[in-house]
């Protein structure tokens, strides 16, 4: 361990394995380290009894759920979209040899007490029951002009100037009412609130594409895909691409501590008296100091603070979600009006079909952003579209964002996980990082026909 790196990252959280994965393939000497004896931090998987152990202590789970090893819980659950950023990083890397995805069934929004599948095209937006006739018209002229935009075709952007006006003003237009507004901006353009509706429509625009490009990449159910075995399979694949470029790992090492030379500037690592010297550190927030004494909250922001908790429900069950077409896995998200929130909740469910449980069960998550001082009572109108559980797990964490400057102390941090069941925050966060590590853009031009993924039957 005493040598000198390029880098060296610590914790081995999907975000950490994808930058040790890229910088290893870039050439640099890259030491990876986590306190844990097991891969993905935060964003692990857990068989039964680790999830038993984590949540009832000393209680087994009870035979009738099945073989322990059978089960891969995430402990930070999300799809991804089928032609989506992450997706061009596994071909970019060929992390896609160690990977099986599998297509997820299907994509619904809540709607005044009810799910519906979300509606991405014209054709579905016609048979959509979300709609009255005269709303599913405009609709369809809506989705319409979406699916015939191109950048560089000025004909299919009929005058308008994607750039200058707002989505609301593109939407105004169209004279959409406020439901269908509320279902394409949270569950197809997938926003986490409604400040986009007066940003530049040309974001607005190649979100609601990507959704539909996707959907129509496997002709699935939904857009999304997700990994055999769990979401555990996709920081392991980032580790082993890091060491076939030559990248160290060093797991179970305790009391991992980031090392300040007296101008503040990070120098190295050091763990159980040995220290390996470094040029620059890339951590989630846990591994700094200003974790550690968060719970004081006069503490210090130097280099990351809490700005938020997000609330989980994990529930087992033995049947698929009511109301989804008995799809064995599935997304539901209920956007923050229909709910009277400030945040959207999410809920992801998969099955045995995905390898993630025994035979005959679900796993579903229930997820949102916790708004009060009693956040497991706010998944009450998730978890009540599940129907019955056999077991239920609640989970409370705090959010933190960086807050340092990386240039002056070399520490590049993470942001924690947020209650998305999708991946386009976390991989916008894996980008930049990667920009200000190297200082270049992450080149991702790949043929997205690469990867691939087998229909649910």
């Amino acid at each position: 361990m005493d040598e000198e790196y390029d880098v060296i990252v610590l914790g081995t959280g999907l975000k950490e394995c994808i930058l040790s994965g890229l910088l290893s393939v870039d050439g640099l000497k890259v030491l990876h380290m986590d306190r844990n004896d097991y891969y993905g931090g935060a964003s692990t998987s857990l068989n039964l009894n680790q999830l038993w152990k984590r949540f009832r202590g000393d209680d087994k789970p009870p035979e009738s759920l099945g073989p322990s090893k059978e089960y891969n819980v995430d402990m930070i659950p999300k799809f991804m979209m089928a032609n989506e950023v992450l997706v061009r990083i596994l071909i970019h890397t060929d992390v896609t040899k160690y990977l099986n995805f599998k297509a997820v069934d299907g994509s619904f929004v809540y709607n005044k007490g009810k799910i519906y599948k979300v509606p991405a095209t014209d054709v579905e937006a016609l048979k959509s029951p979300l709609m009255g006739l005269f709303e599913k018209r405009r609709a369809r002229k809506f989705f319409i002009y979406v699916q015939d935009y191109e950048d560089n075709d000025p004909k299919s952007h009929e005058g308008l100037d994607l750039n200058k006006i707002t989505a609301r003003d593109l939407i105004s237009k169209y004279g959409l009412e406020d439901d269908t507004i509320d279902f394409i901006g949270h569950a197809l353009a997938l926003y986490l609130d409604d400040s986009y509706l007066d940003q530049p429509a040309i974001d607005f625009v190649k979100r609601m594409k990507l959704y539909a490009e996707s959907l129509a990449r496997f002709q699935g159910g939904s857009p999304y895909i997700y990994p055999l075995y769990g979401l555990g399979e996709l920081p392991q694949g980032f580790a082993r691409l890091s060491a076939v470029y030559g990248g160290t790992y060093m797991l179970n090492k305790p009391d991992c501590s980031v090392v300040f030379d007296d101008s503040g500037k990070a120098i190295g690592v050091s763990s159980e008296g040995e220290t390996a010297k470094c040029k620059k550190i890339v951590c989630d927030p846990s591994y700094l100091p200003d974790k550690a004494s968060s719970q004081n909250e006069t503490y210090l922001c130097h280099y990351a603070c809490k700005v938020g908790r997000v609330t989980r429900a994990i529930c087992i069950m033995s049947h698929p979600i009511p109301e989804t077409k008995d799809s064995h896995s599935v997304q539901v998200i209920l956007p923050q009006k229909q709910l009277g929130r400030k945040s959207d909740m999410y809920v992801f469910c998969c099955s045995y079909t995905h390898n993630v449980a025994a035979s005959g069960k679900h796993i579903a998550f229930v997820t949102t952003e916790a708004e009060t001082d009693n956040p497991e009572a706010e998944l009450n109108p998730g978890i009540d579209l599940l129907g019955p559980v056999d077991e239920i797990f609640f989970d409370t964490y705090d959010r933190y964002e960086p807050t340092n400057q990386p240039e002056s102390d070399s520490c590049f941090i993470s942001t924690s996980y947020d209650a998305t069941t999708h991946f386009e925050s976390t991989v916008k966060d894996v980008i930049a990082l990667y920009s200000k590590i190297t200082g270049k853009e992450l080149d991702l031009t790949v043929d997205l026909n690469a990867a691939s993924a087998t229909p649910e039957e």
